[in-house]
């Protein structure tokens, strides 16, 4: 189906579609080279900020707006954690106009000192003292409010000299005492590259090495060990788990929001059809909950009643029973449809939901130019293609096209033969020839009714109704 092409979205209208909530912002230019990385406590408002009032804005950050191509966001947890993730974003690129770690004035790092049991200390100088490095940070109050973490996480000595017994940080649990040999080199050195790993952003491996020393040192009975080891991985779970729902919830709620949705869509059903020529025609559904498949309630279906080609009658075949009969009782409704196609797919989808009586979210994905349609909406929603909303719709609905053509390209592999009808539950090889003879093929057989199968055949009408379910629907794996 022929669409005009649509204006795509401004940037200012991508910024006013992102959520409030704490993260990054990267800008790039046409050629992807990056422009620039910041923070915000609230990634709609700061973002919007640089489109509103452009002529507001220094000369610098005008020229720099001026070359924005596209954008993306990472959120963050926390904007203590944004900050972190901003530092270390603009290490590993160095962006053009990041020039704030450049110029004359001095941004606070963090340093783990070069000793025999290093401290963690905020600094604004670097120097060649065999120390590690990390930052720098732009807002000081923010890196002071991550230290505080750290510190709770990893109990690493504050003091410049030892004291002759353990201080106030030891009976606060924020430091181990190696003053007094509380605890040994080198079980302090796993707490320095522990917390090390946790700066360089590498904390789920760290997560899953501090599970290991748990299990290790409850095994061996080291149980204060194990204890200490336990509260880090529960502190640090904490801030992995709410940046990893953050990423998943992220474009779900981004998406609620472009399409309208009354909720955010946990859960996604896709739908697609697959033939050649009208031949071996089938449909596919597969499930995302929270952005990952769902194999386990993925369907395929044999399309029954429709002849030829006519993607859209098949297309209402498979959501008829999809969403009626013993598959609406045995898997949850969606809280979003999405149908591969056009007006014309999502027009045939909405009718049978319709004549169900069913008021369920559609949307429709067409690969022609990848735009949206929403039901009783003239004009399409035009996503950017770096959009992850746009992303995360795709990978479901290729996923959707994968599983049907996974399924039709095995139908016409099968010799159609005698063998072929064999396989069939109550068919044995005099009944499977007389099936041949009358059907030619599966695909014909599967569009009978149970009175003509129980005829051809000379089975009982039950039996011959367990035949055509065998057709109708196959489980995914």
């Amino acid at each position: 189906m022929d669409n005009p092409q649509p204006i795509p979205l401004t940037l200012f209208e991508q910024a006013q579609q992102l959520l409030s909530t704490p993260g990054v912002y990267l800008f790039y230019d046409k050629a992807g080279k990056l422009l620039y990385v910041g923070k915000a406590a609230d990634l709609r408002k700061r973002v919007c900020s640089y489109f509103r009032s452009a002529g507001r804005l220094a000369p610098r950050i005008q020229k720099m707006v001026s070359l924005i191509d596209r954008m993306e966001t990472r959120r963050a947890s926390s904007e203590a954690e944004a900050l972190l993730l901003e530092a270390q974003l603009i290490k590993e690129a160095r962006p053009a106009y990041n020039v704030a770690f450049r110029d004359d004035k001095t941004y606070p790092m963090l340093k783990i000192t070069h000793e025999p049991f290093p401290r963690l200390v905020v600094t604004r100088r670097r120097q060649v003292d065999g120390a590690r490095y990390f930052g720098p940070y732009t807002n000081a109050g923010l890196m002071h409010e991550a230290v505080r973490f750290m510190r709770r996480v990893f109990p690493m000595r504050t003091c410049k000299t030892f004291p002759d017994t353990p201080c106030l940080e030891y009976h606060l649990g924020q430091c181990l005492a190696p003053c007094v040999r509380y605890i040994d080199a080198a079980a302090y050195k796993n707490i320095v590259d522990d917390l090390t790993a946790f700066l360089e952003g590498r904390r789920d491996a760290l997560l899953r090495d501090l599970k290991r020393r748990m299990e290790r040192a409850a095994k061996d009975r080291r149980f204060e060990e194990a204890a200490l080891l336990r509260d880090q991985i529960q502190a640090l779970s904490s801030v992995i788990e709410a940046r990893r729902r953050s990423s998943v919830s992220g474009p779900l709620e981004q998406m609620q929001q472009a399409l309208r949705l009354p909720k955010i869509p946990r859960r996604i059903e896709a739908f697609d059809i697959s033939n050649i020529f009208g031949s071996f025609s089938v449909g596919s559904m597969v499930v995302f909950e929270d952005g990952k498949p769902k194999k386990a309630h993925y369907r395929r279906f044999r399309i029954k009643t429709v002849q030829g080609i006519d993607d859209f009658r098949m297309m209402a075949e498979v959501i008829r029973r999809r969403y009626s009969a013993s598959l609406a009782k045995e898997l949850p409704f969606p809280d979003l449809v999405l149908i591969d196609g056009g007006k014309g797919q999502l027009g045939a989808a909405c009718a049978e939901l319709d004549a169900l009586s069913l008021r369920l979210s559609v949307v429709g994905l067409a690969k022609r130019f990848e735009h949206l349609f929403l039901p009783g909406i003239e004009q399409p929603i035009v996503l950017l293609a770096h959009s992850p909303v746009l992303h995360l719709l795709q990978r479901v609905r290729d996923e959707a096209h994968r599983f049907a053509i996974t399924y039709h390209r095995n139908l016409r592999s099968r010799p159609i033969t005698r063998s072929a009808f064999q396989d069939l539950p109550g068919i044995g090889p005099k009944r499977a020839a007389r099936l041949l003879l009358a059907f030619g093929t599966l695909n014909r057989l599967a569009g009978a009714n149970a009175q003509t199968l129980a005829q051809k055949a000379g089975v009982s009408l039950a039996q011959a109704q367990a035949i055509l379910d065998s057709l109708e629907v196959s489980s995914g794996s």
